[in-house]
């Protein structure tokens, strides 16, 4: 096992070419010890490159990776105490459930009855304790990516790899397997790197989150700092439904900037002391934060407001969207649960006064 007392992973500039395309852009980051992290992003961005460097399927072009402070950058995936879990189960169709688990435990000469024992408690662990004399096409899928599960762990790695685990999956299923994922690692007590472009299944899953994309880290917090408190407006794009205008700082007045956005001027908390009269900026409020106004919220004082135009109402079951157009023609979605108010209804081209409280409006420079 690797030294407690160092983070599990530490990634310096981490760079990966191929040619003259740059599949990774000096990427630094640092992942704790028995925590369940997450590479979250679009495809293609980045996030399986910097997976694979870590397992030492690939060499890093520049930069450095420690792994409990040991140099592993250009070590082979064997000497790196890590295991890995494909997007694909890739199984042995010819070997029964315990065949497979026991796979790595057989290459490592250990003695069967060793073997045997680890891989029963391992079966036991992932909840297929009577399934070890099946064949991979007796299972479903959920089943077969257990196998895969237990087939890794099987073999005390300090560190798990996990490459879209769940993307094969149905929705429910996968839902499913995002709680049985978090428990077992919370079981094992080892750290988990897990790739996914889909933020649901990270929210669920995830201690910290790191956004990926175009071969840059963009950024990495908790699952409620990247949702609540966004610092990059790409964060605030790709995470959930958010709603993004752009303007320009008009004032700055003791915390607050007041940006102009063209036909209004709405005030912005400032996350730090960076921003300037003149400069360029971009703010997002979620959809759920959003509110279309009455009468008496209007004139309270605690909410933000624009001019808009009723435009659409679609129903999603739990909650309403309701989609309104800015003078400008730009459209925001407000979400709302569905029925809380059925005496509540506007009409296509209606004016309405969209708003949302102050501290709800995340301002980003960058």
């Amino acid at each position: 096992m690797g030294d407690s007392r160092k983070p599990a992973v530490e990634v310096t500039d981490l760079r990966k070419s191929y040619g003259e395309v740059t599949a990774l852009k000096g990427v630094s980051l640092t992942i704790e010890g028995g925590e369940y992290f997450v590479l979250l992003g679009p495809s293609g961005g980045g996030k399986t490159t910097l997976l694979r460097l870590l397992g030492g399927f690939i060499k890093p072009t520049k930069g450095r990776i420690l792994l409990h402070g040991q140099d592993v950058s250009n070590l082979p995936p064997n000497r790196r105490g890590t295991s890995m879990v494909f997007q694909s189960y890739a199984l042995f169709p010819h070997m029964t459930v315990a065949r497979n688990v026991g796979y790595g435990l057989r290459l490592r000469k250990l003695r069967q009855k060793d073997i045997d024992e680890r891989v029963e408690s391992m079966l036991n662990m992932v909840g297929l304790r009577d399934y070890g004399t099946r064949m991979p096409y007796e299972l479903s899928g959920g089943q077969q990516q257990r196998v895969q599960l237990a087939r890794a762990l099987v073999l005390e790695s300090d560190i798990l790899l996990l490459d879209e685990p769940l993307a094969a999956l149905d929705a429910k299923l996968r839902k499913d397997m995002c709680f049985e994922l978090k428990h077992l690692q919370e079981k094992v007590g080892i750290t988990f790197v897990h790739v996914t472009h889909n933020q649901d299944e990270a929210m669920a899953v995830a201690d910290r989150i790191a956004i990926i994309a175009d071969g840059e880290l963009i950024e990495a917090g908790s699952a409620r700092e990247i949702y609540e408190d966004p610092v990059r407006r790409f964060t605030a794009g790709f995470i959930g439904e958010n709603n993004i205008l752009e303007g320009t700082i008009a004032e700055k007045d003791g915390g607050t900037v007041v940006v102009d956005v063209g036909f209004g001027k709405v005030s912005v908390k400032e996350r730090s002391q960076s921003a300037k009269v003149g400069m360029a900026a971009s703010f997002s409020v979620r959809s759920e934060r959003m509110r279309l106004l009455d009468k008496s919220e209007r004139r309270n004082g605690r909410y933000q407001a624009l001019p808009a135009k009723y435009r659409e109402e679609i129903y999603l079951g739990l909650v309403t969207r309701h989609l309104v157009a800015l003078p400008d023609g730009r459209e925001l979605s407000v979400r709302a649960v569905s029925d809380i108010d059925e005496a509540v209804r506007f009409e296509l081209g209606e004016e309405v006064l969209v708003g949302w409280r102050t501290e709800d409006g995340k301002l980003h420079l960058s």
